[in-house]
């Protein structure tokens, strides 16, 4: 903790308040780099819950009942995805209520999604399948299908728990590679062919796709702490988390990735290393000797990100929004904007680091 992310977690939450009295009652997506400005859905997307999340967020930073009752308010916007054909529901009803504490609404409506999110698992797959609301095929196994879903699953009870290893393991299974692979250590995408009965690597997203090697080394690190429900074989655990930082160079690699790692000349993207940074304060608190290099290593990601992407009072545009984050850098979408699940990355680690949240928790 130091007076920088104290001044950048002020400045962020800030932009909080600037955004919301821009986008009303959509949700913000990306915003242009040069003015701040933000696209927005009407009904959140798959990231609907990670705005949610910051509301929650400036709730506690604020400790006022207004900030609380907008927080509420976003969240019950997220309603009708609890019921949607998608596995992104554990970023959006994770994400978007693990921070609201002891609201009986968010509450509620977590407990809702993680039944309906039972209800879809495929025990023959092993897996909550991708699901077809967001379009394209419904059979897919995807890393950013198991942040947030495990620990949502694992609210359903005895039977969700079971899930929730099931959907955590399978993906490890399918997405990793193991020794003497001639295939890519990193497949972020597979689809299951019915005909064949196999799963197939995709090739979008690519396997240097570096928010998918930091969205599997969160859920692996949610599935270690110490307060997590049991997921299964913790060998495989570290094992798994051990491949994701030494291959995919966590320690050791440009602080802030390139949005894909075989175009190292590429676009960045800050919101991959703001999951990161989370993903290592939770390794940072489970058991085993690496824990201090870890939260190192979180701190030294967050400050690259302070000093060099995030915006301050020049005047040019508003303070405190996170630039550099890449939403598809194959298709050339937002690839040097401010995105609405980094800024939350951020958030949550800054404030995990001032003592506003249990990073254990969220």
């Amino acid at each position: 903790m130091s007076a920088a992310t104290g001044r950048a977690l002020a400045a962020v939450m800030e932009r909080v308040a600037v955004t919301a009295a821009e986008v009303g009652p959509r949700f913000p997506l990306h915003a242009d780099p040069a003015d701040g400005r933000w696209t927005t859905t009407g009904r959140g997307s798959w990231t609907g819950g990670f705005w949610a999340g910051l509301l929650w967020l400036r709730a506690r930073y604020t400790g006022a009942e207004t900030d609380r009752r907008a927080a509420a308010a976003c969240t019950a916007r997220l309603e009708p995805w609890a019921g949607a054909d998608t596995a992104t529901r554990g970023l959006i009803f994770w994400y978007g209520t693990a921070a609201a504490g002891d609201d009986a609404g968010a509450a509620a409506l977590r407990a809702r999604a993680a039944r309906a999110c039972l209800s879809a698992c495929d025990p023959e797959l092993g897996i909550l399948p991708w699901g077809d609301a967001l379009g394209g095929p419904r059979l897919l196994a995807r890393v950013d299908a198991v942040p947030g879903t495990v620990p949502l699953l694992a609210g359903a009870g005895p039977d969700g728990a079971a899930a929730a290893s099931a959907h955590l393991h399978r993906h490890l299974d399918l997405c990793l590679g193991r020794p003497g692979d001639t295939a890519p250590w990193f497949r972020p995408a597979l689809g299951f062919e019915t005909a064949t009965g196999r799963w197939q690597p995709c090739a979008d997203p690519p396997p240097g796709w570096s928010r998918g090697q930091a969205w599997l080394l969160l859920a692996v690190a949610d599935a270690l702490l110490p307060s997590a429900v049991p997921a299964g074989d913790f060998t495989r655990l570290t094992e798994a988390a051990a491949l994701l930082i030494t291959r995919g160079g966590v320690l050791t690699g440009r602080p802030v990735p390139p949005a894909d790692t075989a175009h190292p000349d590429g676009p960045l993207d800050t919101s991959a290393a703001a999951i990161t940074a989370v993903a290592l304060l939770k390794l940072a608190r489970t058991p085993g000797p690496r824990a201090e290099q870890y939260a190192l290593r979180a701190e030294e990601v967050l400050d690259r990100l302070i000093r060099s992407h995030l915006t301050g009072d020049d005047g040019a545009r508003p303070p405190g929004m996170l630039l550099d984050g890449c939403y598809d850098a194959a298709k050339g979408l937002a690839v040097r904007h401010e995105l609405v699940w980094g800024d939350f990355f951020l958030a949550l680690a800054l404030s995990s680091l001032h003592g506003l949240v249990d990073i254990t928790r969220v």
